[in-house]
């Protein structure tokens, strides 16, 4: 089988959850998520696209309901020994399939827990579901159960993030050269992205963001490129990724001379980035953190040129988004805990001067301080 972990890390998984569920009282749970299917079986593919889900009992049963061609890929990638077939078909409901199953396994008017806040499950397949099961048994949202055990990383799932941050860093190290008057956008971004491949890593879960001129202050990607002009800005948004792990990384990069408005948001970035890891620590909430970004940027007046937001957990993940649910925002009161792996950015968008700057990285937190997980720091980029 390819799996990336020993048989042991997974029963420990797996023991995890089924405590989670006994405190829950959960009879059952029904996995969606791929990424949750991922972390405790090892199951690597993108069937989630169709209907599937990870059938868990209490007892640690595991049943996969997937299509015909996912099936050698779930016998080839994971630990799961059931693995179901729903048939295709015109006008086709998998959720009788599944109705069918959570019956053969005796769990009707039982207490099931469903992971509802994912991209594998549509809105019309949770209305189809909803339809088949609520009067089966006893139906709860538990989306945030098997993302909350995964947000503390064990010291195998650690190696593969230290191996995409260094990744990560590969990528940046490929696009630098060719930050330069000429330089081409598809370049930069087939030399990033062939760094994190050549060095063994995966495709991320969703596309690197790159943006030049106007386009620097978009955060998101998008089609088209363009040249560097003499005095530029670029934006890079990217990720190493090791077995599906994620350690993002942020920089916009002036070319030619800087301008002040350039400096100026750098030394904000920075100031901000350094008083986030200040708090980065046991003992702090992401609130916390959210709370000293929103601080400095209203210190220097640039509040309305932030978002919302100023990072998120990492981990395995799965398109369209590396992004975990744990985010950096107001009053979110999730504990800092030793050994998360979390992404930090600061992001200033100042559309009135088109002005851009952003700088982000991952780090790993301990007892202690957080550690930062790239070789480049916060020192400033210029080309």
């Amino acid at each position: 089988m390819a799996l990336h972990f020993e048989t042991e890390e997974y029963a420990t998984r797996l023991q995890r959850l089924t405590a989670r569920m006994r405190e829950e009282k959960l009879d059952a749970m029904l996995l969606f998520a791929q990424e949750s299917m991922y972390w405790l079986t090892g199951y690597d593919t993108f069937g989630y696209c169709f209907f599937q889900t990870l059938v868990v009992t209490a007892s640690g049963e595991m049943t996969l309901l997937t299509r015909v061609a996912d099936l050698r890929q779930a016998r080839h990638t994971s630990t799961i020994a059931n693995i179901q077939v729903w048939v295709d078909r015109v006008h086709a409901d998998p959720t009788m399939d599944l109705k069918n199953l959570l019956s053969e396994l005796d769990l009707l008017g039982c207490r099931i827990g469903v992971e509802y806040d994912t991209h594998g499950l549509t809105g019309r397949n949770a209305r189809l579901l909803d339809s088949q099961i609520q009067s089966f048994g006893q139906i709860v949202d538990a989306s945030a159960i098997v993302s909350r055990l995964r947000l503390t990383k064990s010291p195998a799932e650690i190696v593969h993030v230290e191996r995409a941050a260094a990744l990560s860093d590969d990528a940046l190290a490929a696009a630098l050269p060719l930050i330069v008057p000429g330089g081409d956008e598809a370049a930069i971004l087939a030399a990033m992205q062939g760094a994190v491949l050549a060095g063994g890593g995966d495709y991320s879960a969703n596309e690197f963001v790159i943006g030049s001129g106007a386009d620097a202050l978009l955060c998101r990607y998008k089609s088209g490129r363009r040249r560097l002009d003499a005095q530029d800005q670029i934006s890079l948004q990217w990720a190493g990724v090791s077995a599906h792990y994620h350690a993002p990384a942020m920089r916009t990069i002036a070319i030619g001379e800087p301008s002040n408005r350039h400096r100026e948001l750098y030394s904000a970035c920075r100031e901000t980035m350094q008083a986030m890891e200040m708090v980065l620590r046991p003992g702090n909430t992401f609130g916390t953190v959210f709370d000293t970004h929103a601080r400095i940027m209203e210190e220097r007046g640039l509040a309305r040129h932030r978002l919302n937001a100023c990072g998120y957990s990492v981990g395995a993940r799965f398109s369209p988004s590396w992004m975990e649910h744990q985010m950096f925002l107001a009053g979110n009161p999730q504990e800092i805990e030793p050994d998360m792996s979390l992404f930090l950015h600061v992001i200033i968008m100042d559309s009135d001067t088109g002005t851009a700057m952003t700088l982000g990285q991952t780090y790993l937190t301990t007892t202690d301080s957080p550690r930062a997980l790239s070789r480049y720091g916060l020192d400033v980029i210029e080309a």
